[in-house]
């Protein structure tokens, strides 16, 4: 088991007086700010464009600075941009800004796993991720019981990146769940095998599934309902975290507790297995991150023909139908 960090391991004091620069402010961004300052921490700037989010800053009460300027005030920068911008904006307006021995934290480990950002020596490279949605990160910080967040120290040029990033942590709310030591490099294959094997697999059985059941006869609304519009699959899942992922089970029948157990034995994963291995070796091996540096080059034709694609499946075609007969014929 990996080291988890918790409320009493982390010092508020570290990081009080340190001027955090948010370069990101959506969801994510927004509720990470407004949690650290209701922590006490009351330097918190943001450093934005001129959209909506710059607006939202400041209604929020925080000073709003383009991204330079607020890489150049910045202590602690979070850098919470998507992926496939941030190398650019990084190299662009806060690289030639960060002062010696700012601290550089990031919220996913793309970037550094196959280094499309390549942080200056004299800088602390750390991340604190929550392994949340912005919504919750906001909403379990108020409601006192935290979240998860994965911590990384991936250069420690002041020598204190850990204890500060612990900080953080608390600051964020989330070591009263646990913050779990990961690598940059655990971060990045766990995040995109989730997306990439896991999701793609049950995508593909709900995707079977409702073909099949709809070509027996079923009707499409008694289909969808069962399997996932009902949202019966989001209490299994949330239940599956509180206690197990078998251990929910008593809370079926033992019809339905018999049958899912039994069937679990009957199916062949010999593919499923062989699909995750290969997923997880494009992952490692970094031809999955030249794949979508070749889809973004290409003016994201395939990404768009990829979505074109799915919309026209049967089961994308009828859930709007669908959702409108459950909600008392009310149009969406």
């Amino acid at each position: 088991m990996g080291k988890v960090y918790y409320d009493q391991d982390g010092n508020l004091d570290l990081i009080r007086d340190k001027v955090i620069a948010i370069i990101g402010y959506g969801n994510q961004g927004r509720s990470q700010a407004l949690n650290m300052r209701d922590s006490g921490i009351k330097n918190i700037i943001v450093g934005s464009v001129h959209d909506t989010s710059w607006g939202t800053a400041k209604e929020d009460g925080f000073e709003a600075y383009s991204i330079p300027e607020a890489a150049k005030k910045a202590d602690i920068l979070f850098l919470l941009l998507p992926d496939e911008v941030a190398p650019e904006i990084y190299e662009r307006d806060i690289a030639p800004n960060l002062h010696p021995g700012a601290v550089l934290n990031f919220s996913s480990g793309y970037n550094i796993t196959y280094g499309f950002i390549k942080p200056a020596a004299n800088l602390d490279v750390i991340m604190v991720a929550p392994r949340m949605i912005g919504k919750g990160v906001r909403e379990t910080y108020e409601n006192g019981t935290g979240f998860p967040t994965f911590l990384v120290v991936n250069q420690d040029a002041t020598g204190h990146a850990k204890e500060t990033a612990i900080a953080l942590a608390k600051a964020l709310g989330s070591t009263k769940a646990g913050a779990i030591e990961v690598t940059f490099n655990d971060e990045t294959y766990l995040d995109l095998m989730s997306e990439q094997a896991i999701w793609p697999l049950i995508m593909n059985v709900m995707v079977t599934a409702f073909n099949f059941l709809e070509e027996k006869g079923l009707p499409a609304e008694a289909i969808l309902t069962e399997m996932y519009m009902s949202k019966e699959p989001m209490v299994m899942m949330e239940k599956m975290a509180d206690v197990g992922l078998f251990k929910q089970l008593p809370m079926h029948s033992r019809t339905s507790q018999y049958g899912q157990i039994s069937r679990f034995k009957m199916v062949d994963n010999t593919s499923m297995r062989k699909f995750i291995e290969d997923q997880y070796n494009s992952i490692v091996n970094g031809s999955f991150a030249k794949e979508w540096e070749q889809v973004k080059a290409d003016d994201m034709k395939e990404f768009n023909d990829l979505w074109k694609e799915v919309d026209e499946l049967p089961i994308s075609k009828v859930e709007a139908e669908v959702r409108q007969n459950l909600s008392g014929g009310k149009k969406d």
